[in-house]
């Protein structure tokens, strides 16, 4: 039985709460926040994807309000950290010491230098380190890599990928809507697609953005350019300045010689492979979601099973180098070398 803990329970805590707990072998046994608030109200969810478990049941589980307290008392084998961006590396650090596996939120941290101390810190302990670009895990963008991957349909031409919200206004503190502790959408909503283009497509050589400054005060609606020196065209657009009604969609658009694979969280029929020659069809995909296939994986590594490597520390301090100078390249107007 794995003994887990959950640093933060805002949107993203109850989330991971409801994943471990559909895992066998797995058992919550603390949660911490700052906030007592937390463990009062629990029904409802805030967010731009639903699927958080609410209200919540406490049954077994130690409740603290301080994180050291956490750490030494509760004997812990894993512990999620779904706190705001700005704490995680201290925590994670912390955690990686007391011999703890981490499967922490992304982005990783604010700076490379910050992600790249929390990936030194987990090789030195010897403990797993897993950032939660869930992207990586979600079942139709798994079943685009794999088909691209596969050249049955030729090289790709061109990708689109596109994360747009409403405002999100449900933070604690609203943190996410500070800039200096969030780092805008840029860092915090469109990290997810730059880091599913560097898995798919490696690391781009250049970059050229442009970008809004919207409620957070830094970059809230961007769009990029990755350039790899050749003719491909790759782009990214992200954003949370849509209007409340809008709601959330996340979507791509990807052009092979002989086919396009096309997904719209928001239609009816999401994810269709529509081939140069037959009919537009759906692939079979993954059962589940990003954050439970993510939060499997980490399980299973924790557990002691080889699992295949979809996402390494030094791959996420790499998205955060990508989307820092995608930021600097909307700062000048230049384009950017990584």
């Amino acid at each position: 039985m794995i003994r887990v803990g959950i640093a933060g329970l805002g949107f993203m805590g109850k989330m991971h709460l409801r994943c471990y707990r559909d895992l066998p072998d797995v058992q919550v046994v603390a949660i911490c926040d700052t906030d007592p608030a937390k463990f009062e109200d629990t029904a409802g969810t805030a967010g731009n994807i639903e699927g958080a478990a609410a209200p919540l049941d406490f049954t077994g589980v130690q409740l603290y309000d301080r994180f050291d307290k956490m750490l030494a008392e509760s004997q812990l084998d894993a512990l999620s950290i779904t706190l705001p961006t700005y704490l995680h590396k201290d925590h994670t650090i912390q955690a990686l010491q007391a011999g703890v596996h981490v499967l922490c939120e992304k982005p990783m941290a604010a700076t490379v230098d910050e992600g790249q101390a929390m990936a030194a810190q987990a090789r030195q302990s010897g403990k797993r380190l897993q950032i939660g670009h869930c992207i990586r895990f979600w079942p139709e963008y798994v079943k685009a890599k794999e088909l691209i991957d596969s050249g049955r349909y030729g090289q790709v031409r061109a990708a689109t990928f596109q994360r747009l919200s409403m405002t999100p206004t449900w933070s604690w503190e609203n943190w996410i809507l500070d800039a200096d502790k969030s780092g805008g959408a840029a860092l915090d909503l469109h990290i997810h697609d730059a880091d599913f283009v560097q898995y798919v497509f490696g690391m781009a050589d250049q970059v050229f953005s442009r970008a809004v400054r919207g409620p957070s005060g830094g970059d809230d609606h961007l769009v990029t350019q990755y350039l790899y020196g050749d003719d491909r065209v790759i782009t990214a657009e992200g954003g949370w300045m849509m209007a409340p009604t809008f709601g959330f969609q996340m979507s791509f658009h990807i052009v092979l010689d002989k086919a396009a694979i096309v997904y719209d969280c928001t239609r009816q029929v999401a994810f269709r492979v529509c081939p140069a020659d037959g009919e537009a069809y759906t692939p079979e995909i993954l059962p589940g979601d990003g954050y439970s296939n993510e939060i499997a994986h980490f399980v299973r590594a924790v557990h002691g099973e080889a699992v295949p490597e979809i996402i390494t520390p030094e791959q996420s301090v790499d998205s955060l180098r990508l989307v820092l100078a995608e930021k600097h390249s909307a700062a000048t107007g230049q384009i950017v070398r990584i």
